[in-house]
C-alpha cells in the first residue's frame, strides 16, 4: 500500500509555477541506490577511532556528515572525510583521492544497473521511482520546464537519464558539476540562473529531491519544495523513508512524497490539475 502525501501545516498551492527541478539520485532514479552505505564504508575504513569511540559512534558520525552534505557535489563529503582524517591524527590526504576511490567502488554497483537496462533483462522503470513517467509527462503537458539539477558529475548524470529513457523531458537542461573536483558547481546557482532566463521569482520554481540541499535552497529562493522520501532499500514498496521525511520536513519541505504514484493527487497539490 502506497503512504499518503503528507502536506506541511499551511501549506498554499502555488498559482503560478513555470520551472520544475528534479534532484536525480533517488529522486528519479535508483541506479545509485545504495550509495550512502559504499560512501559509508569508505569513510569507516579510513577515519581514525578517536579514544574511547566504540564503533557506533565512529559509524553515526560518518552517517551524519555524508547526510548532511547529501545534495552538494560529491567533493565536498570527500573535503569532510579529509579533514575529519587528519583532525584525529591520520594521514593527510587530498580529497580528490578518496573521491577516485569511491567512484571505483560505486561504479562496480551502477554498471551492473545499467547493464540490466540496456541488456533488456529489466526495464528501465526497475531503477526508477513509481510512476515517474508519468508523472513527467503531466508536468510537462502541464506547461512546466522540467530540469536535472544533481550533485552528481555531469557525465554520468547525463548517461543515466538517457539509459532511464527521460532524455526528451530534460533536452539540455541536465546539470550537475564539470567533474569530480570542481567545487564552485551549486544547485542554488543553477536554481537561480533559471529564474533569472526568465526573469522570475521564486514562486515560479519547484523543486524535487530527497537531500536536504535542494530543500533548503528551494525555500530560500521562495519555491515550492517537494520532499521524495523514497524507500531505497525495497524499490516501489510505496513506503515513506522515515530517516528521509524527518531531515527533509526538518528543513522546511512543503510536502512529503513516497513516490509519484498518485500523480492527478499531487498535481492538484501543485496547482496543476486544471491545466
Amino acid at each position: 500500500m502506497r503512504a499518503p502525501i503528507e502536506v506541511r501545516e499551511g501549506f498554499a498551492r502555488p498559482a503560478r509555477l513555470r520551472h520544475a527541478v528534479f534532484d536525480w539520485d533517488g529522486t528519479l532514479s535508483f541506479i545509485r541506490a545504495g550509495w550512502g552505505e559504499v560512501m559509508l564504508d569508505l569513510f569507516l575504513a579510513h577515519l581514525p577511532a578517536a579514544p574511547d569511540e566504540d564503533v557506533a559512534s565512529r559509524r553515526r558520525l560518518a552517517h551524519d556528515d555524508i547526510w548532511r552534505l547529501n545534495g552538494k557535489p560529491t567533493i565536498h563529503q570527500m573535503q569532510c572525510l579529509a579533514d575529519r582524517v587528519v583532525e584525529r591524527g591520520g594521514p593527510r590526504r587530498d580529497a580528490v583521492a578518496y573521491q577516485s576511490e569511491y567512484a571505483v567502488n560505486l561504479r562496480r554497483m551502477v554498471d551492473a544497473r545499467i547493464d540490466d537496462v540496456r541488456s533488456g533483462r529489466l526495464p528501465a522503470s526497475a531503477y526508477q521511482p513509481p510512476g515517474t513517467v508519468a508523472f513527467l509527462e503531466s508536468m510537462a503537458a502541464a506547461g512546466l520546464v522540467l530540469h536535472v539539477v544533481s550533485g552528481t558529475e555531469l557525465r554520468h548524470v547525463a548517461a543515466e537519464v538517457e539509459v532511464l529513457g527521460v532524455g526528451p523531458f530534460f533536452g539540455a537542461r541536465v546539470h550537475g558539476p564539470s567533474g569530480p573536483s570542481d567545487r564552485g558547481y551549486t544547485k542554488r546557482g543553477v536554481m537561480e540562473s533559471i529564474l533569472a532566463s526568465g526573469a522570475l521569482d521564486g514562486c515560479a520554481l519547484v523543486v524535487f529531491g530527497d537531500g536536504h540541499v535542494e530543500i533548503e535552497e528551494a525555500k530560500a529562493l521562495g519555491g515550492t519544495a517537494v520532499a521524495v522520501a523514497t524507500d531505497e532499500a525495497s524499490f516501489g514498496s510505496g513506503r515513506i523513508d522515515e530517516a528521509k521525511r524527518t531531515r527533509l520536513a526538518g528543513v522546511g519541505a512543503d510536502m512529503v512524497i513516497p513516490d509519484y504514484g498518485a500523480t492527478g493527487e499531487l498535481m492538484g497539490l501543485l496547482g496543476l490539475g486544471g491545466r
